[in-house]
C-alpha cells in the first residue's frame, strides 16, 4: 500500500521559513517524479514545485521560484519543500504527489497523494 505522509507545516509569519517533508512508503520512490502542489480555500489545488526521480530536472511554479527549494533523499524516501520569504499568500493545505515519469505541473496526471499539511503565513 502506497502511503504518503507530509509534514512540517504550521503558522508562520510572513518572511519566516518552513521545511516540508512527505514521506513515503510501498513506492518505488527512486523511480518516481514527486510534486508539491498547494490548495487554498475556494481556490483550486495548484502546481508549486517538482523534482525528477534522480533530482537532475526541478521545476518551480513563478510565484515560489527563487523562494522554494525541492528536495529529495532517495535513501530515505523523503522528499523536501524548503519554504523561504513566506508570503500570506503561500498560506494553503500543501500536498506531495508521485507519479512515474517526468515531472509534470498538472495535479492529475499525479497517482498518489498525502494527506496534506496546513501552511498559514500571517501578516
Amino acid at each position: 500500500q502506497v502511503q504518503l505522509v507530509e509534514s512540517g507545516g504550521g503558522l508562520v509569519q510572513a518572511g519566516d521559513s518552513l521545511r516540508l517533508s512527505c514521506a513515503t512508503s510501498g513506492l518505488a520512490f527512486s523511480s518516481a517524479a514527486m510534486g508539491w502542489f498547494r490548495q487554498a480555500p475556494g481556490k483550486e489545488r495548484e502546481f508549486v514545485a517538482a523534482i525528477s526521480w534522480v533530482s537532475d530536472l526541478t521545476d518551480y511554479a513563478d510565484s515560489v521560484k527563487g523562494r522554494f527549494t525541492v528536495s529529495r533523499d532517495n535513501a530515505k524516501n523523503t522528499v523536501y519543500l524548503q519554504m523561504y520569504s513566506l508570503k500570506p499568500e503561500d498560506t494553503a493545505v500543501y500536498y506531495c504527489a508521485a507519479r512515474w515519469g517526468f515531472i509534470l505541473r498538472t495535479h492529475t496526471e499525479y497517482d498518489y497523494w498525502g494527506q496534506g499539511t496546513q501552511v498559514t503565513v500571517s501578516s
